[in-house]
């Protein structure tokens, strides 16, 4: 007998939330782990624009949530998990971005993408944490980006709010690493959605970033979606504090 255990991919059964969940990654996201077997909460910011999700899914549930109210938040997650038991997968995908050149940048601007990115995606974690920390178990899977660890013009913001969520996830992975809890991101490249199609069908563009990326495609939200799997999964209990990029080999270079 070699004593070697078959890795556990499973995530059957459990509850996750994804934040941002009405459109694009975070829309997709829910329907890979709902088919994975989870019992997934979609969060979005008013309940029909979850709707299309729960026809798509009997295990996806529409839930109220604007991250960017931190008391509606918290009080929100403490009555989800006192009526119906603990959240053990989170996926914080809510996102905001837009491109400025730096010296084009406004307050409002600044405010608005870090509200979101950072500060809502903090304590949205903060506040499912303290119930995964209670019941001993937990995978925190943050949604950041390429921009988060190279620099790309036009994305002063954008590239700080996500280097922001990187090292967020260090802290986190360390102080919660012995008490069950796994914290890391995904870093995607530039991934065709519906909300990306007209960028990245023009030519000119396309052929910009393409030739950044030595595996010469764009990603999808299956490519996404198969890292979120695996670090929401029992068989990813050995890695926390990681950034994995999903970027085709873009920050390799």
């Amino acid at each position: 007998m070699s004593g070697f255990v078959q890795p556990d991919f499973s995530i059957s059964g459990q509850r996750a939330l994804v934040t941002g969940a009405s459109r694009g990654i975070g829309h997709d996201l829910a329907l890979a782990l709902a088919a994975a077997g989870a019992e997934v909460l979609a969060g979005v910011r008013r309940l029909e624009d979850g709707a299309e999700l729960a026809r798509a899914s009997a295990r996806i549930t529409p839930f109220l949530l604007d991250v960017t109210d931190v008391s509606a938040t918290r009080a929100a997650i403490d009555a989800e998990v006192a009526a119906n038991g603990p959240i053990s997968i989170l996926v914080n995908n809510a996102g905001l971005g837009f491109n400025h050149d730096a010296v084009d940048v406004g307050e409002d601007d600044w405010d608005a993408m870090m509200d979101v990115n950072l500060k809502g995606l903090f304590f949205v974690t903060q506040a499912v944490a303290r119930h995964m920390l209670a019941a001993g178990y937990g995978r925190v899977v943050n949604l950041s980006s390429q921009a988060g660890i190279v620099g790309i013009r036009r994305h002063a913001v954008y590239s700080a709010s996500k280097g922001g969520v990187d090292l967020l996830t260090k802290v986190l992975a360390l102080e919660w690493a012995d008490r069950g809890v796994t914290v890391n991101s995904v870093a995607p490249t530039y991934i065709r959605t519906p909300g990306t199609a007209e960028r990245l069908d023009d030519p000119e563009i396309a052929a910009d970033i393409l030739a950044r990326i030595p595996a010469a495609r764009f990603g999808t939200t299956a490519d996404v979606a198969a890292a979120v799997l695996y670090l929401a999964s029992p068989a990813a209990g050995l890695v926390t504090g990681t950034v994995l990029p999903v970027d085709g080999g873009w920050t390799a270079q």
